[in-house]
């Protein structure tokens, strides 16, 4: 791997009007037209080193430049670049933000999408395209918030660290890893951390019918185990009979992990979102009631959460989805070995509980290994950052309410934690009934509400400037 470190020369901020006033409409129309340049800029991570964020991350340099800002470009192999840069605060005294991104997104058949995933296009309300909320909806965003404020004399009370990382799409070997690892001095000060998956609307209904708006606030999330099995058995004739089959072995294991029903552990985050989600939907049941017992009631819980389930039914337990199957190459050959992946989520406090049932699992004839392995997270629910989450949100919704929640899977805030720095999910987005927010990720017809890109701008304006 090689590095190619520069500092951008800082540019006189754009004239603008006094402090924290005017400009807005502005501010809405560069977080529209960045979130559809980006999307143009296709930065595709098809895994295992395929990818090149280089051209996005050469435009956000650009467009921090020309807010004032000294950014660096530092790749960690061709290519995979990644971009930090710091915006003083007003009180030194405080602990500096990490604001994090990731520029890299899925690969997208475009042959399935009904406007071409990389046009960016801007149709009946929404901005179209791959990475529309994941997430180049959110990097465009802070790109136009930090401009707004060079134009309109702004600074945040805390100091902020922008990071916009390569490789988030698969393991982050060539991002924030790399980052956390090799430019540790980057990210002095930052004691927290807000990134994606998070401050979106959720609409629901109370038990009564009445329509509910939640927002969810990344608070934990799930570690990563991606696990590779093998098996080796005997090659031979397939129309012979052989008791060492490796695909045989190797399916009979799939097959157990596959169905395995793992036991609810319910984590601090986890009760906070189970127990907000019912006051929020007027379910008459909390975790903390007395005869609540989390072995026998949980299911029972989540299930009376309606629409709002899919926010808390995922984290209750670990998870073990097969992924891959790969043995053989011909009908009639038994082959001598055969492998398969399985994507494993692991809930905070379980990782030995979930190696010895991978080890009942598989039995005797079939290894297991971790593939890629990332530790889960837990931040606090009662700290400050939260409530100043919450009030940005509910300025603009005032009749929402505000859940910490666990995320199923894996962000780039497990890398940061490894620097000490306490990570939350908070990319805020209002979205209209029947736009299913997490159908998006990774899916076909990708695309961000205009009129969402408009409010979660002004959301992260409240939120990152601090001022209360």
């Amino acid at each position: 791997m090689h590095e190619v470190e520069r500092a951008r020369t800082a540019r006189r901020p754009e004239a603008g009007t006094a402090p924290g006033t005017g400009g807005l409409d502005r501010l809405d129309e560069e977080a529209v037209r960045f979130t559809s340049e980006l999307i143009r800029l296709d930065t595709t991570n098809r895994g295992g080193g395929d990818g090149c964020e280089r051209p996005a991350a050469e435009y956000v340099a650009e467009r921090l430049a020309d807010a004032g800002l000294s950014t660096q470009v530092l790749e960690s192999a061709p290519g995979r670049a990644n971009v930090v840069a710091r915006v003083e605060g007003t009180d030194p005294a405080a602990p500096a933000l990490l604001v994090h991104g990731h520029l890299d997104v899925v690969p997208a058949d475009a042959s399935r999408w009904s406007r071409h995933p990389f046009s960016g296009e801007v149709a009946d309300g929404m901005v179209w395209g791959r990475g529309a909320v994941d997430m180049k909806g959110t990097d465009a965003m802070v790109l136009a918030l930090v401009r707004h404020w060079a134009r309109t004399g702004v600074r945040p009370r805390r100091g902020l660290v922008l990071a916009f990382t390569a490789d988030e799409e698969d393991s982050a070997a060539y991002g924030a890893e790399w980052l956390a690892r090799e430019h540790a001095g980057l990210f002095e000060g930052c004691t927290e951390a807000v990134g994606e998956s998070g401050g979106h609307t959720v609409h629901a209904a109370a038990a009564d019918g009445t329509p509910v708006r939640l927002y969810p606030v990344g608070a934990g999330e799930r570690g990563t185990a991606w696990l590779r099995l093998s098996a080796e058995g005997t090659a031979g004739h397939g129309s012979k009979t052989n008791r060492d089959n490796a695909v045989s072995a190797l399916a009979a294991a799939v097959a157990r992990i596959g169905a395995h029903e793992w036991p609810v552990r319910l984590t601090p985050v986890t009760r906070a979102a189970l127990d907000g989600v019912a006051a929020a939907t007027g379910v008459p049941a909390s975790t903390a009631d007395p005869g609540f017992d989390p072995a026998r009631d949980t299911d029972a819980l989540v299930d009376s959460l309606g629409d709002a389930a899919d926010l808390v039914r995922p984290t209750v337990r670990c998870s073990s989805a097969p992924t891959v199957l790969d043995a053989g190459y011909k009908v009639n050959v038994v082959p001598g070995r055969a492998e398969a992946g399985i994507d494993g989520r692991v809930l905070p406090g379980t990782e030995e509980e979930f190696a010895a049932a991978l080890d009942e699992l598989t039995g005797d004839e079939v290894r297991w290994e971790y593939r890629h392995r990332s530790r889960p997270l837990q931040s606090p629910v009662d700290a400050p950052i939260v409530a100043e989450m919450r009030d940005a949100l509910l300025a603009f919704d005032p009749g929402a309410h505000v859940v910490p929640v666990c995320l199923t899977g894996g962000t780039d805030a497990k890398q940061f934690a490894e620097l000490g720095i306490a990570g939350y999910g908070f990319s805020p987005l209002h979205l209209p009934p029947g736009l299913d927010h997490g159908a998006l990720f990774h899916g076909v017809d990708e695309r961000v509400p205009v009129e969402g890109l408009r409010f979660g701008v002004r959301v992260l304006d409240r939120f990152l400037r601090g001022q209360r």
